[in-house]
């Protein structure tokens, strides 16, 4: 793994791809683990919450999203539940993706995002003191892998500075044009404030929502993305600014790919309206520390 002109790269884009961090041995690993925990859920007790950047609404007013920064839960792709709320594919390729503590509450996945490869990286761009927040285990199931529409992390977690947010997205198998690479716009992650955010309405009022999207919606431009295709056991860095997407995965084959994001917690101030807010029983855990 090399990591000379990382820093530079990221700084001017917004986003760097690190090829080979991780080995076959690796990637069968997580497969594995997310195939027995996708094999050990039983559908009928969990909300059939359904995933999508498309219907705001529906997505701010899910409770089980709203609670799930210290467990991990399951939802749905669009199109694989029925009218009844029955599921009209097979379990293992209905899941749009398995969130929001992974890293923790899970010993494979928690191994694997605590590794010195990750923390060497994240030293390479500078985090003083990264905290995991979120981690997602995304399926991206053929022919029915919805599109993750234009958007930037940011959006959805809050910090001040603004730019103290970082995904780490992580191809387990390979991400092609044809099974739904990302998409990003090289350097649109200089801008020196977000007004557009996803936030906690603190609502106490039954059938209020929960969460809603509030400012003005950022509009991209569309000829400005560039496909950034990558291989399996390759990485990359998601500056939390930079406007990215990615289309429907079309093909026969899936693409699954495991993401969390750090939050440099040096200097930093956690909006108290984000979603996603650790609780009395669970902080975010310190990458270098565990």
């Amino acid at each position: 793994m090399y990591l000379s002109g990382v820093k530079e790269k990221f700084d001017r884009d917004g986003f760097v791809v690190i090829d080979n961090v991780f080995t076959e041995d690796d990637l069968d690993g997580l497969k594995k683990r997310m195939s027995e925990i996708v094999s050990e859920m039983n559908p009928d007790e969990h909300p059939k919450s359904v995933f999508s950047t498309y219907d705001e609404d529906k997505h701010a007013a899910d409770t089980y999203f709203l609670e799930s920064a210290d467990k991990i839960r399951f939802f749905y792709e669009e199109g694989s539940i029925g009218e009844d709320g029955n599921l009209i594919v097979p379990k293992d390729r209905a899941l749009n993706k398995v969130g929001h503590a992974l890293h923790w509450l899970d010993t494979t996945f928690k191994n694997f995002t605590f590794q010195k490869n990750v923390k060497d990286i994240i030293r390479t761009v500078g985090y003083v003191s990264p905290e995991v927040v979120q981690s997602m285990y995304i399926f991206k199931q053929p022919k029915i892998g919805g599109a993750v529409t234009d958007h930037i992390d940011g959006t959805f977690l809050q910090v001040d500075p603004i730019d103290h947010v970082l995904g780490v997205w992580i191809a387990v198998d390979d991400a092609t044009q044809d099974n739904g690479c990302l998409w990003f716009i090289p350097g649109s992650h200089k801008m020196n404030s977000v007004d557009y955010r996803f936030v906690r309405t603190h609502a106490t009022e039954p059938n209020k929502p929960l969460l809603t999207f509030r400012g003005e919606k950022l509009v991209f431009d569309q000829d400005k993305f560039v496909a950034v295709p990558i291989k399996r056991g390759s990485l990359v860095l998601i500056h939390g600014l930079v406007a990215h997407k990615s289309e429907p995965n079309t093909s026969e084959k899936s693409r699954h790919a495991y993401t969390f994001h750090i939050v440099d917690s040096h200097n930093t101030v956690w909006c108290k309206d984000n979603w996603l807010q650790s609780t009395e029983t669970y902080k975010f855990p310190n990458l270098y520390d565990n």
